[in-house]
């Protein structure tokens, strides 16, 4: 941890989480990189990519009521985008969650990430009209505009907003209090600050669209995603297993994120780093430092 700027990180969270309830949180350089205010454990992290985990069972926990089916195709939900959105009449709901529509991705137009856009309908847009990058079912490819229809997707059926439903289907009764929708819900100061690689400019001020946790909130989650109480009965959980994951990472320009359970240990761990790039090369060093940290966990459990 104490490489962290050798790594080329401003500064870093770590959250591990054992198996009997116990967890500790490390920390290393900074929350702020112009006041080198140290970074907290109790800070708030946007989550980035993360975020699809809780949509995907928000999804799943309205098709457990009934209150959409998984066959049914983006047309039947959205007919204004059947000729604007290729193939809307036989990409079902199932394979956006899985990534298996062929829609392409949004962040990959126009060099996305230098505007990006603030409304999911100005993001929607990007991708009105383009050829369909392969058919329906027949490859994998991860496309975020998946995501941002089911989002709307939710919203439609539930007459609430995304957050909303996702906060009292799955974070209240998981007591998840430090999760948040939108850089608009916190306060900035609670807020770790973001950098990209060779700018100054702290990046927490975006509005991605995306959601934000702590290191131990997202820990819980993640435990409650594996460990089944985030399920109401084996059934919504044989759902979500056939449907997605159960760890996800996540990049955002300023934030990257690794959450991931690992049974052999029954550990959860988190890890957040807050200086990035789009190269790889940041990335790489992000995973190599998870792994280093992870590896000592393993010779900790050996020697006990």
């Amino acid at each position: 941890m104490d490489k962290v700027h050798d790594y080329g990180f401003d500064g870093i969270i770590v959250y591990i989480g054992k198996g009997d309830g116990s967890s500790k949180i490390y920390t290393a350089g900074y929350k702020d990189r112009d006041s080198k205010e140290a970074a907290d454990p109790n800070s708030l992290f946007k989550i980035a990519s993360v975020t699809k985990l809780y949509t995907a069972l928000a999804i799943t926990k309205l098709a457990y009521d009934n209150e959409l089916s998984l066959e049914a195709t983006l047309g039947d939900y959205f007919p204004e985008l059947i000729g604007r959105i290729e193939n809307a009449k036989d990409i079902t709901i199932r394979m956006m969650v899985q990534h298996r529509s062929g829609i392409p991705n949004y962040t990959s137009v126009n060099n996305y990430w230098a505007h990006p856009k603030e409304t999911d309908q100005e993001r929607l847009s990007l991708v009105l009209d383009l050829p369909a990058d392969f058919n329906p079912d027949s490859d994998y490819e991860y496309s975020n505009t998946n995501y941002l229809l089911l989002s709307m997707l939710i919203e439609k059926i539930t007459k609430e907003k995304k957050f909303e439903y996702i906060q009292r289907t799955i974070l209240t009764p998981l007591r998840l209090t430090h999760t948040y929708g939108s850089i608009h819900d916190v306060r900035l100061d609670d807020v770790m600050s973001g950098y990209y690689e060779g700018y100054q400019e702290d990046l927490k001020t975006d509005d991605t669209g995306l959601m934000l946790a702590t290191a131990e909130d997202l820990g819980k989650f993640i435990r409650a995603l594996n460990d089944g109480t985030a399920f109401r009965d084996q059934q919504e959980l044989a759902l979500y297993t056939s449907l997605y994951k159960f760890e996800h990472t996540g990049l955002i320009p300023g934030y990257q994120t690794i959450a991931k359970y690992h049974p052999d240990l029954d550990i959860v761990m988190i890890q957040f780093t807050n200086t990035v790039n789009f190269d790889g090369y940041n990335w790489s060093l992000h995973e190599i430092m998870y792994h280093k940290i992870l590896n000592i966990l393993k010779r900790q459990e050996k020697s006990n």
